[in-house]
């Protein structure tokens, strides 16, 4: 059985379907990377799984549980945080605070506390008391990744973590992830750099306009093959 799973994963805004059956699944331990291009419904996706848009109970399946229907609060409950696109930090509060928020949803003893973050990512030790517009984009982002890890998550789901960062503070972000996977979370991870999901992925989930075009290992794929699932030509 898999740890998380979709089945005929559908997500609508109104009445237009931005998701169009999708099957996916993920095993503990594993990282799963959804690629495709802008629109093709991989945040949807994340939010579909977060709680954030509500399906059908077995649209969405944790250790065959159906969660499908359930809201954002319960999904952090049960060990499954987002790291949302664009951070979504809270302005008015420093560093530390946005991370203590972390925890609220979901007490559990487990390895990550606020030292072990700062462990991780030192630079938000030394701007613990700052309000979080005064960091760095890369900065804010290792916070919003701190805080969702202060819930002691079994699943982690990345939105577009290295999105309009500068290459070497993308590679300081993506260092972290095997100390994160090494705690025992699974990872899901949304990323329109193929190059570098390809080198983080157990395997590959490709969309394209709400289907799935294309799944896969990494060592596997074509770059032929890749480009036709990602562009449709």
């Amino acid at each position: 059985m898999p740890f998380l799973e979709t089945r005929n994963l559908t997500a609508f805004y109104g009445d237009f379907q931005a998701l169009y059956g999708i099957d996916t699944s993920l095993d503990k331990g594993e990282t799963i990377a959804i690629i495709g291009a802008n629109g093709a419904g991989k945040s949807t996706f994340l939010k579909a799984i977060a709680g954030l848009i509500h399906g059908t109970p077995d649209s969405v399946q944790l250790e065959g549980m159906p969660i499908g229907a359930r809201g954002a609060a319960d999904i952090v409950k049960l060990g499954i945080a987002l790291v949302p696109e664009g951070r979504r930090l809270f302005p008015s509060l420093t560093v530390e605070e946005n991370l203590l928020i972390g925890g609220y949803g979901r007490k559990i003893a487990g390895p990550w506390t606020l030292d072990r973050v700062y462990a991780l990512f030192p630079i938000l030790r030394e701007r613990r008391s700052m309000a979080t517009p005064a960091l760095s984009g890369g900065q804010q982002q290792m916070a919003a990744i701190g805080r969702a890890l202060m819930s002691n998550p079994r699943i982690l789901l990345c939105d577009e973590i290295s999105l309009g960062l500068a290459p070497i503070i993308i590679a300081d972000i993506y260092a972290a992830l095997p100390q994160i996977k090494a705690e025992g979370t699974s990872v899901v991870l949304v990323e329109q750099d193929i190059v570098q999901a390809m080198k983080v992925a157990d395997r590959v989930y490709c969309f394209q306009e709400g289907r799935l075009s294309l799944t896969g290992r990494p060592r596997e794929l074509t770059r032929e093959q890749i480009h036709r699932a990602y562009f449709g030509s």
